[in-house]
C-alpha cells in the first residue's frame, strides 16, 4: 500500500542475502557456515570487564555523553601509531575518522562519492555488503576477474580502458568471499595500471591481521605513493564486533567530507564503545591477543580443508586460505550453488550461495564457507553433510 511513497533507490536495493539466510540458520540443529562471525571465545571478555570499570571510574559522565563526530582522540592516536609502526604511514589523527563498523564506512563513502550511474570497479566476486551499500546510491558496478594471485591484470586494463571507473573497491588480504590474497607482484602490477588514472582506490582490510603464517606482511596497493588511497579497518575481527567500531584512513580533505556525511547520519559512533576499546588497547598487548585468534582460526581452517579433502567429490575445487575467515568453493560448470543450498538445508547445514557476491548473476556455481564460528568436530560433521548434498546434485 506504500509503493508510491518509496524512492527508486530503496526499491532497487536488495535486502541483505546473508541476513535472510541467518534467519534460517537460527535453528539449533543447523550447522551454519553462512555468517562471517568471529568466534565468541576469541573475545577478551575479562579484560573488557576491567576496562569497563576503569573508564567508569576515570571518565564518569563523559562515557555517556554526546561526543565529537571524528571520534575519540586516544583511539585515533592508537590507530595512527599502529599504522606508522607497521607500514610507515605518515598520518595523524586528522587522517582518521571512527565509524560505526566498516559497513558505515562504506555507506559514508557512498554518500560522499557515488552518484547516479557512477562507474564503480569491484572484484569478481566482491563483498556483498559493499554491493548493497553502493547500490543504494545507484552505482553502476563493473566487475574485474580475480585470479589466484589477485586481480586479473588483462581484465583490469580492459576495465580501465572501457569504463574509466570513478572508484575501485578492493579487499587485498584474505578477500571476502574467496579467502584469496593478492601477491606482492600482483599489487605492484595493479598499481602500475591504475596509478595515472583519475580514480580513487578504496582498500578494505578487516582480515589483514589474521594471517596464519609468519610470512612478511605485504604492503597495500600503492601505499605511501598516492593520496588517492582510502583505507578501511575494523576492530570487529580482532577485539569484538558488538561495539561496531571501524575507521577510515584517508587524505584530510576526504576525511572532512566524510565527517560532514557522518554528522548527517548519526553525529558520532558509540562513545562508550570508543572509550572501552581505547582503554583495552592501551592497557593490553593487542598483538599477543591476535596471535591467540590466529592460532584458533588456523585450527578451524585446517579442520575444514582437511574435511573437504576427505569427503568432497574430487571434481569440487576450493581455495586454501592462509588467513581470514572464508574459503570459496567452485562446483563443476552448470551446477547451481542455490540448488545445493536447498539440498543442504534439508540436511541441516547452511552456507552462502555465490549469487549475491556478483553483479547481475544468478544460479552461479560458487559458494562461500565460513570456518571461524564452529569447533573442529562440528566443522567435520557439517562438511560431511554438505558432501552428501553435493553427491545428490
Amino acid at each position: 500500500m506504500f509503493e508510491n511513497y518509496y524512492t527508486e533507490r530503496i526499491k532497487n536495493t536488495p535486502s541483505s542475502f546473508i541476513r535472510e539466510i541467518l534467519k534460517v540458520t537460527q535453528r539449533p540443529e543447523i550447522i551454519s557456515f553462512a555468517g562471517g562471525l568471529p568466534n565468541p571465545i576469541s573475545f577478551p571478555q575479562e579484560e573488557l570487564k576491567v576496562s569497563m570499570n576503569r573508564i567508569a571510574d576515570k571518565y564518569g559522565a563523559k562515557i555517556y555523553q554526546y561526543s565529537t563526530t571524528m571520534g575519540l582522540e586516544s583511539l585515533r592516536e592508537f590507530i595512527a601509531e599502529r599504522y606508522k609502526k607497521i607500514w610507515g604511514m605518515d598520518i595523524t589523527i586528522d587522517n582518521i575518522i571512527i565509524t560505526t563498523g566498516s559497513q558505515q564506512a562504506l555507506d559514508l563513502l557512498g554518500k560522499v562519492f557515488v552518484g547516479d550511474n557512477d562507474k564503480i570497479m569491484v572484484e569478481k566476486p566482491s563483498y556483498l555488503g559493499l554491493l548493497q551499500a553502493f547500490c543504494l546510491y545507484r552505482a553502476d558496478f563493473v566487475q574485474t576477474k580475480l585470479d589466484d594471485d589477485g586481480l586479473n591484470i588483462e581484465d583490469l586494463e580492459k576495465t580501465m580502458s572501457e569504463h574509466k571507473p570513478k572508484l575501485a573497491y578492493l579487499i587485498p588480504n584474505f578477500q571476502n568471499p574467496t579467502g584469496l590474497t593478492y601477491t606482492k607482484e600482483n599489487r605492484q602490477a595493479v598499481f602500475d595500471v591504475i596509478k595515472d588514472k583519475d580514480m580513487l582506490l578504496i582498500q578494505d582490510d578487516p582480515y589483514g591481521e589474521l594471517r596464519f603464517t609468519d610470512d612478511e606482511r605485504i604492503p597495500y596497493i600503492g601505499m605511501n605513493q598516492t593520496k588517492k588511497n582510502i583505507y578501511l579497518g575494523s576492530f570487529s575481527k580482532i577485539v569484538t564486533p558488538g561495539m561496531r567500531l571501524g575507521y577510515i584512513i584517508a587524505d584530510k580533505e576526504i576525511i572532512k567530507m566524510v565527517e560532514t556525511a557522518k554528522q548527517a547520519s548519526d553525529l558520532h559512533s558509540n562513545i562508550f564503545g570508543q572509550y572501552l576499546i581505547s582503554d583495552y588497547l592501551h592497557n593490553n598487548d593487542l598483538d599477543k591477543h591476535i596471535e591467540k585468534i590466529k592460532k584458533l582460526y588456523k585450527s578451524q581452517a585446517d579442520a575444514m580443508i582437511n574435511s573437504m579433502d576427505k569427503y568432497f567429490p574430487k571434481n569440487i575445487k576450493y581455495t586454501r586460505p592462509k588467513g581470514g575467515m572464508f574459503t570459496w568453493v567452485t562446483l563443476p560448470e552448470g551446477k547451481s550453488s542455490t540448488e545445493l543450498f536447498n539440498k543442504a538445508i534439508k540436511k541441516n547445514v547452511a552456507f552462502v550461495p555465490g549469487d549475491p557476491f556478483y553483479v547481475n548473476c544468478s544460479n552461479v556455481n560458487t559458494l562461500r564457507l565460513n570456518y571461524t564460528n564452529a569447533d573442529t568436530q562440528t566443522i567435520e560433521e557439517g562438511i560431511k553433510r554438505l558432501a552428501e548434498a553435493l553427491k545428490e546434485i
